[in-house]
């Protein structure tokens, strides 16, 4: 007898939590994309061609900020709210959406939705409904907070469309997207006009910050301070992954800050006074972890100001966070593993803790990945705009920014050609979910089968 084949829901049902979560964000990309290219999405009411609202969508849900078009001179209201939807959906992904509807709902979660969860929050046994409550009630105050600080300058400014722009300057900021709404003053500016301004600029990077240290430390941090409010433990402590984002944030932040003050302090920097320098620096050294908002003109910048800017934006965010990059957590324990091998050591440690190798394989198997897609990305971008006068080195910060899912460009996105934004969009989402995550999805080689014991065998490096 013939075998009868799984229905779509059984299937559906034994998909593993990896290939859902990646296969969440295609399905979010695929549905923006065909509403952005209809025409009511668009000021001039004409249909937007299907590569230019696919690399939009991409670039939305995967909370980049790099764009073909400005936002405001060309997608309508309803194109802009397309947006700021496929933004927030990408930046807290629709699995925690969905998991929090059920739990509003009032149901329980089941040992699927819970295995789901923790995958998307990189394997934390927090409990997930806690998790996920405090998530979603952090995430919406922080937006609401950034929005009435923000509406402070802006409704004066510009009325009621004030409102409209504090919105998705908030929520586009927390997601770390790098999307703004004001090209009715100046086109493709982001937020140079306000370079000046400590409230717009202060409270976007405040949003960037909180958006991008990740959920797990947001949740650890609010455990550790209740639990030292209310006296439940006599020595309470926090983590150690949470230490170390929130050192090695810190650490970023004060090195590039200072790194783009001494760069560009004759440059781009130059008709402003120290104070106006030293704030533009710090949103500068901010923004190029992964938000993607501009306060200066990125194109004028030095080449090794670049430099800087690329390295930041390959190390990007740190995990369960609505940013990119190979991770602050990755960039340490590679950094801790280096030094341990110089000091002769046999296992790589880090605040006197020993690291697991399996978390140091995965670091290294991130690193090499995301390396080798940069690199290809840039071989392809360099060589399709080569007749654009294209340099490497900008080709380099596009593709960094891309994968590092930042939105800073180099001046070079609205001209570039079909290939160069389909090697881009692959970059964009691959650098969303992360490499291994994809590569699992796509080869299924995650199962928790016995390995097989091998003879070791010697082979000399170095």
């Amino acid at each position: 007898m013939l075998e009868e084949k799984p229905s779509l829901i059984k299937r559906l049902k034994n998909i593993s939590p990896v290939r859902l979560i990646v296969s969440s964000f295609f399905i979010i990309i695929i549905i923006g994309s065909l509403l952005l290219t209809l025409p009511f999405s668009s000021r001039d009411f004409q249909p937007t061609p299907l590569i230019d609202a696919f690399f939009t969508a991409t670039s939305s849900t995967c909370v980049t900020g790099l764009v073909v078009y400005d936002t405001w001179t060309h997608w309508s209201y309803f194109g802009q709210g397309i947006i700021l939807i496929l933004i927030q959906l990408g930046g807290l992904g629709l699995v925690t959406f969905t998991t929090g509807f059920t739990l509003f709902m009032r149901r329980k979660l089941g040992l699927r939705d819970m295995q789901i969860v923790r995958e998307y929050t990189s394997g934390s046994m927090m409990d997930t409904p806690r998790l996920i409550r405090t998530i979603l009630i952090w995430t919406f105050s922080c937006e609401a907070v950034g929005a009435l600080l923000l509406a402070i300058r802006f409704i004066p400014n510009f009325g009621f469309r004030g409102i409209w722009i504090s919105v998705f300057l908030s929520i586009s900021a927390y997601c770390n997207a790098g999307f703004d709404i004001l090209g009715f003053l100046k086109p493709d500016s982001s937020l140079t006009l306000f370079v000046n301004d400590p409230l717009v600029c202060i409270t976007i990077a405040l949003l960037i910050i909180i958006g991008g240290i990740g959920f797990l430390v947001i949740t650890d941090i609010h455990s550790w301070g209740y639990k030292k409010f209310k006296k439940i433990e006599n020595h309470p402590h926090l983590a150690l992954h949470t230490i170390v984002v929130l050192k090695t944030t810190v650490a970023l932040l004060l090195v590039g800050t200072v790194l783009f003050l001494i760069f560009e302090y004759n440059n781009t920097l130059a008709d402003m006074n120290f104070f106006q320098k030293l704030h533009a620096s710090f949103f500068q050294s901010t923004t190029a972890r992964t938000a993607g908002f501009a306060s200066i003109d990125v194109g004028q910048q030095l080449d090794i100001t670049k430099m800087l800017t690329i390295i930041l934006m390959f190390i990007g965010a740190s995990p369960s966070s609505t940013g990119g990059g190979i991770k602050t957590t990755t960039f340490v324990v590679i950094l801790a593993t280096v030094l341990s091998v110089l000091r002769g050591k046999n296992e790589t440690v880090l605040k006197k803790r020993r690291v697991d190798r399996t978390v140091v394989y995965r670091s290294l198997a991130i690193v090499v990945l995301s390396v080798l897609v940069v690199c290809m990305t840039t071989i392809v971008v360099a060589i399709a705009e080569s007749s654009n006068n294209v340099s490497v080195l900008d080709a380099l910060f596009e593709t960094v920014s891309a994968f590092g899912t930042v939105g800073l460009t180099a001046g070079i996105t609205p001209g570039l050609t079909v290939v160069s934004k389909i090697a881009l969009i692959i970059t964009m989402f691959i650098g969303r979910v992360g490499p291994i995550s994809l590569l699992l999805a796509l080869t299924m080689q995650h199962n928790s089968r016995l390995e097989t014991i091998l003879p070791e065998g010697k082979i000399i490096v170095g």
